[in-house]
């Protein structure tokens, strides 16, 4: 019924406790998941993770935030994205402007550049983009314009800006989905926004295993609380439970352009 479009089943959180994980997927009808990949050097773990499971998939990329890590080149993400069918997506990419503290807004442009970098790949790929944006959601739209995303497209995930950002993101062929923020008592803007989504142009995610929903805040996400956060979403949107888990589901397979007999 449901598919997590962002999890992290490689982080340590999950290393002892994996086939326990996988088997609470499976209770709470979470029928696929996306493995969302950060690094270079962390890359092969969710690879590997892909290929295992048949109900699991990769992304290629690193996160805008991790400055310390080896830079991928345009070569090695459009060559190792087209080398596996397990690769559905470039990502996550994007910018972050929330830890820049003192540091000047030039001083960030290696962000832009390893953004751009992503968006290249992807279309020379053909593979959708998975964008992360925090504090940088005018650069964030202002690039991906300028890079022609809009010609592959993706999700824009983990979202928590306005509605008139994810307008933006929607007019440029990209999903919005969201996690177990939405969930949350504070997150009022959040949910109007939510409201206001298409359930045609919407996801649902973990982002495992970080930010679990309500009634597991506090506690270690993992892509069966995505299920939590869909049935908030379907009560907030006055929708069936059943319609909201079938249509994301749909609008994942048509975002990351999966045949749905291989699904």
């Amino acid at each position: 019924m449901f598919i997590d479009s962002h999890c992290h089943l490689d982080f340590p959180e999950f290393q002892a406790r994996l086939p326990e994980v996988l088997a609470n997927m499976e209770k709470a009808q979470v029928s696929h998941g996306l493995c969302v990949s950060v690094d270079i050097p962390d890359f092969p773990k969710v690879l590997q993770l892909a290929q295992d499971h048949p109900h699991l998939y990769a992304s290629v990329g690193v996160h805008p935030d991790y400055e310390d890590t080896p830079e991928p080149s345009f070569e090695f993400l459009v060559d190792t994205a087209k080398a596996n069918p397990k690769i559905i997506a470039i990502g996550e990419t994007g910018l972050d402007y929330f830890r820049m503290g003192d540091r000047s807004y030039d001083s960030m442009e290696w962000q832009r550049d390893r953004f751009r970098t992503h968006i290249r790949a992807a279309i020379a790929a053909k593979k959708p983009l998975i964008i992360h944006t925090r504090s940088a959601s005018e650069d964030t739209i202002r690039i991906l314009k300028e890079e022609g995303a809009q010609s592959i497209g993706g999700v824009m995930h983990c979202f928590t800006e306005s509605l008139d950002v994810a307008k933006k993101a929607m007019d440029l062929g990209f999903y919005i989905s969201f996690s177990g923020i939405v969930t949350f008592k504070s997150a009022k803007d959040l949910q109007e926004t939510c409201k206001q989504v298409p359930l045609e142009r919407m996801l649902i995610e973990t982002d495992s295993p970080y930010l679990a929903p309500i009634p597991y805040r506090g506690k270690t996400n993992e892509p069966a609380y995505v299920a939590k956060v869909g049935e908030f979403i379907a009560e907030l949107k006055g929708v069936s439970l059943e319609a909201l888990g079938k249509q994301t589901s749909e609008n994942f397979f048509d975002c990351f352009q999966i045949d749905r007999i291989d699904s």
